[in-house]
């Protein structure tokens, strides 16, 4: 590539292609971010291990499939997509087996993906989310950043729908008072 690393994007087209080096940079480079945004929603490393297999395997697998930047997305967020599907499908699978999944404990450093939307909507906007209470700003991350239905939040979250529809009200609400 003329001197510069191929980007992600690059690497996923690659990998369609069946170019396996590929694939295999994309793993080293994406794999470790990958496992610590699981870790944060799923504290049992089985289940982030199974996840993370299944989602370079769905990569691998569908890489023909990714649009990319022309309809406006990116690699490591159709990446996140089929992670964090997979995981409400880890959830939903040890849910009908009715064994109780650990949830990861909220940790005192702020998560990058925390820092990254309060950095991007500004400092007033980063100031109001810091300030929802972590139940609130925990559904409104899976739903807003992680782009998940309601069921799907109920199901990463182990709550009822219900609590995920009022968690989502009540965090708009919390935002809109914050910023008025």
């Amino acid at each position: 590539m003329k001197g510069t690393e191929p980007d992600e994007e690059q690497l996923v087209r690659r990998t369609a292609r069946g170019d396996r080096a590929a694939f295999e940079e994309l793993y080293r480079r994406t794999s470790p971010w990958l496992a610590v945004r699981l870790r944060r929603r799923c504290a049992d490393d089985q289940i982030v291990a199974e996840v993370m297999q299944e989602t370079y395997l769905a990569v691998w697998r569908a890489a023909g499939a990714f649009a990319g930047s022309a309809v406006g997305g990116s690699a490591v967020g159709w990446l996140w997509t089929i992670a964090a599907r997979r995981l409400v499908d880890a959830f939903r699978r040890r849910a009908r087996h009715a064994q109780p999944l650990p949830v990861a404990e909220s940790t005192v450093a702020p998560a990058a993906e925390d820092e990254a939307l309060a950095g991007a909507v500004g400092d007033h906007v980063g100031d109001a989310l810091r300030r929802l209470a972590p139940e609130l700003r925990q559904v409104l991350q899976a739903m807003v950043l992680d782009g998940l239905t309601v069921r799907e939040t109920a199901v990463l979250l182990g709550l009822p729908e219900g609590t995920v529809k009022t968690r989502a009200r009540r965090a708009r609400i919390a935002m809109r008072e914050a910023l008025s």
